[in-house]
C-alpha cells in the first residue's frame, strides 16, 4: 500500500470555455480515438475517490484540471468533498487543488474554495496585452479582466492561490512589465510554465512558439528581478527558482518536471481512465480504468510500458554536464520523442545552460544564506 496517492482528475475532460491558442490538452484530445469524455458522472467520481482513499496509507492529493474543470459545476465539487468525508475511514490527510482559467468564478466558488482549503492555480498570462494575445474566449475576445476579477474575489475570501503563466514568444519578451504588474496586483506566488508545441510537429513553427534562445533570455532576466527582491528582503516565490534553492540545500524538488525521472502520477479522465502523465493522456498510454481496475493493476501496466524506466535514459552528454545535478535533464515531454532506447537532449538545454552559466553562483550564495538562517 503506497504512502501517498496523487490524482489529477479531469472532471470536464478537454471541454473548455476558452480557446487558448497554445493549449496542449486540446492538441492531446485530437490525437486519440475519442477526443472528449464529457462531464464525469458522480458515480465515477465516487469510485475514484473511494479507491484512492482505500489505497493510500498516509495522504492523498486530489487535483482537478482540464480543459476547464469548473465546467463540471460547483455541485460536482461539493459532492467530491462529501465523498471524501464518506470514504475517509482511516483519516487519511487529503489535499485538494484545482487549476482554473477563472471565467466562472463568483462569490460562491470563492467561498467554497476557502471553506474547503483548496489550493487554486489561476491562469494569468501577464498584462492585459500579453494575456489577451493568446487567452481568448470562443468569440476571440480577450479574458484578462475576468481573470483579474477572479483574483480579487480570491483575495476577498482569503483563498490560497498562485499564478500560472505560460511562457510563450509573447510573454517571454515582456517579463519585466509582467513581473512589475504581478507585484502591483499583490501576486507573490508565481509559476512560469514553458509553452509546448503540438506533439509530433516540428518545434518552433508556431507564432507563439518558445525557442531555446528566447527561453534562456527570459530565465536570465526573470532571475535578476527575483534575485534583486530576494536580496532586498522583499521575496517573491517563483516555483522554479525556489526548487533550485531547495535542491542546493540537499532537498528533492517538489516540482514534477524538475526531478529528471518521472514520478508515479494518476491522471484520471472523465470516464475513469487513468494515464501516467498529463502530457500523455493518449490511447497508447492508458493504464486502465478505476471503475474496473485497481491501482496495483495500473501500476503493473505502468511497468509494462516502461514509462518511468524510459525517463531514466539520458544521453551521455547530459549526464556528463556539470549542471546535471540541478537540471537533471528536465521534463520528459521536452525530451521527446524517443530515439532508440533513450530520450534525446532537452529541447531547452541551451537555455538552461545559459541560465546556470550566469546565475548559479548567485543561487549558491542565496542557498548559503538560507542555510545560515535555518541553523
Amino acid at each position: 500500500m503506497p504512502k501517498s496517492i496523487h490524482l489529477l482528475i479531469k472532471p470536464a475532460s478537454g471541454l473548455c470555455n476558452l480557446r487558448c491558442r497554445y493549449c496542449f490538452y486540446c492538441d492531446i484530445t485530437q490525437k486519440r480515438e475519442q477526443a472528449s469524455y464529457g462531464i464525469m458522472s458522480l458515480e465515477t467520481l465516487e469510485t475514484v475517490i473511494q479507491k484512492a482513499l482505500e489505497a493510500a496509507r498516509l495522504e492523498c492529493t486530489i487535483a482537478y484540471q482540464g480543459g476547464e474543470p469548473t465546467l463540471a459545476g460547483l455541485d460536482f465539487f461539493r459532492e467530491s468533498i462529501r465523498f471524501q468525508k464518506k470514504h475517509n475511514r482511516r483519516k487519511i490527510v487529503i489535499h485538494n487543488a484545482i487549476q482554473t482559467n477563472g471565467m466562472v468564478i463568483d462569490e460562491a466558488w470563492a467561498a467554497f474554495f476557502a471553506e474547503n482549503h483548496f489550493l487554486v492555480g489561476l491562469s494569468v498570462d501577464g498584462t492585459k496585452e500579453t494575456h489577451d494575445a493568446c487567452r481568448v474566449d470562443g468569440e476571440g475576445n480577450g479574458t484578462y479582466h475576468q481573470v483579474i476579477k477572479a483574483a480579487r474575489l480570491f483575495d476577498r475570501f482569503h483563498v490560497d492561490y498562485n499564478i500560472l503563466t505560460v511562457v510563450n514568444r509573447i510573454t517571454a519578451r515582456k517579463i519585466e512589465s509582467i513581473y512589475q504588474q504581478y507585484k502591483k496586483l499583490g501576486f507573490r506566488y508565481l509559476q512560469f510554465i514553458p509553452c509546448l508545441d503540438p506533439l509530433g510537429e516540428e518545434i518552433g513553427g508556431k507564432d507563439y512558439s518558445l525557442t531555446p534562445e528566447l527561453f534562456g533570455e527570459f530565465l536570465n532576466r526573470l532571475f535578476r528581478l527575483w534575485y534583486r527582491d530576494m536580496a532586498s528582503g522583499n521575496p517573491v516565490s517563483i516555483r522554479t527558482f525556489d526548487n533550485y534553492l531547495n535542491m542546493l540545500l540537499g532537498n528533492p524538488p517538489e516540482c514534477c518536471g524538475m526531478g529528471g525521472v518521472c514520478g508515479i502520477q494518476n491522471v484520471v479522465e472523465a470516464d475513469g481512465s487513468v494515464y501516467p502523465c498529463d502530457f500523455y493522456v493518449l490511447d497508447e498510454y492508458r493504464l486502465g480504468n478505476l471503475r474496473t481496475d485497481s491501482f496495483e493493476q495500473m501500476d503493473k501496466r505502468r511497468e509494462d510500458i516502461k514509462f518511468i524506466e524510459s525517463s531514466r535514459a539520458f544521453p551521455a552528454k547530459c549526464r556528463e554536464c556539470r549542471y546535471f545535478p540541478l537540471c537533471r535533464g528536465g521534463c520528459r515531454r521536452m525530451r521527446s520523442p524517443m530515439e532508440g532506447f533513450e530520450l534525446p537532449m532537452n529541447y531547452f538545454c541551451s537555455a538552461y545552460q545559459s541560465f546556470f552559466d550566469k546565475n548559479l553562483k548567485d543561487l549558491e550564495r542565496l542557498a548559503a544564506w538560507v542555510q545560515t538562517r535555518q541553523l
